[in-house]
């Protein structure tokens, strides 16, 4: 009980923090690490986790919804153990899993009155919170319909709804756009950005674009590890003159790869154009540096 009303008292008039302090994390009696060492202090604003397949995001989005335990390492949410927490904490945290699992007898609004009540929210204040949600979402004229029938973005922004039930301060996003066509992508990004006002929103994600323009930083993560931390334009600074495009015949294409980081290859008039990463400025007069993106910064650090 101290802790709950330490935890309010400190909330009245203070930004919202998400301290993460040490984090190990292993299976297979400690002979694959997931995460090791994970370190990083988190305020309101959009947070995008950014790594590869198997490099330890939903492990870490596990220990941080209380769902599973950490080896080693702390969380603390505005200076206190969210273990200690408990309930406490949960009431605060909103989360988006990667799995679409819903259950498909159900309409939108009997998925979120289930959700509102798995959270302890009365039902008075639910049944606000629901149609509000819901029409926030683009979702207000197929409130009665059943999820069985919706399209994956349907499903995914019902999804993004049940995580907003209860007003979060935090909200933990796995995968959210994954499955999604490309208006639908643009369409969840922009509601992610429009909604995250005084939240930590923690986006994880393996995908670029998803990311690049509404993040207010990118924390890379390869192999369980924080290998870098920063708004994307302090990331590009990194490899400011080590991006460059070279003009090719379709033979030369493969000889590159072998011998450079390649983040892409594409084809102008009659030649090839590959673009590599490289500390130094390769031979050849059909070569010419080109400025940095995020997904050179991303083969950079991962590849």
């Amino acid at each position: 009980m101290r802790a709950i009303l330490n935890m309010m008292s400190k909330e009245i008039g203070k930004t919202v923090e998400l301290k993460i302090e040490h984090l190990s994390k292993s299976y297979d009696r400690g002979k694959k690490k997931a995460l090791e060492d994970f370190s990083v202090n988190l305020t309101p604003g959009i947070y995008a986790l950014l790594g590869p397949n198997g490099a330890g995001k939903s492990t870490l989005m596990n220990i941080l919804t209380d769902s599973l335990r950490a080896d080693k390492g702390t969380v603390y949410y505005n200076g206190e153990d969210i273990l200690k927490l408990g309930s406490a904490y949960r009431e605060v945290l909103g989360y988006m899993p990667q799995q679409q699992g819903l259950y498909e007898e159900f309409t939108a609004v009997r998925f979120m009155e289930y959700i509102a009540a798995l959270k302890g929210i009365k039902k008075k204040v639910a049944k606000e919170e629901i149609r509000e949600l819901l029409t926030r979402v683009g979702l207000e004229n197929e409130m009665h319909k059943k999820t069985g029938g919706f399209s994956g973005g349907m499903k995914q922004r019902l999804l993004i709804a049940q995580a907003l039930l209860g007003r979060p301060s935090v909200l933990l996003m796995d995968e959210p756009t994954a499955g999604l066509d490309p208006n639908e992508r643009i369409r969840l990004r922009n509601f992610i950005s429009e909604i995250a006002g005084d939240k930590i929103v923690i986006f994880a994600t393996h995908v670029v674009s998803d990311i690049e323009f509404i993040a207010k930083e990118v924390l890379l993560i390869n192999h369980g590890e924080l290998v870098q931390k920063g708004r994307v334009s302090e990331l590009l600074s990194m490899i400011e003159g080590k991006v460059f495009e070279i003009g090719v015949n379709d033979k030369e294409v493969e000889k590159l790869k072998s011998e450079y980081k390649v983040s892409n290859v594409y084809r102008m008039d009659e030649q090839c154009v590959v673009r590599i990463l490289s500390d130094t400025m390769p031979e050849g007069k059909n070569v010419r540096e080109v400025k940095p993106n995020l997904e050179d910064l991303y083969l950079y650090v991962t590849a």
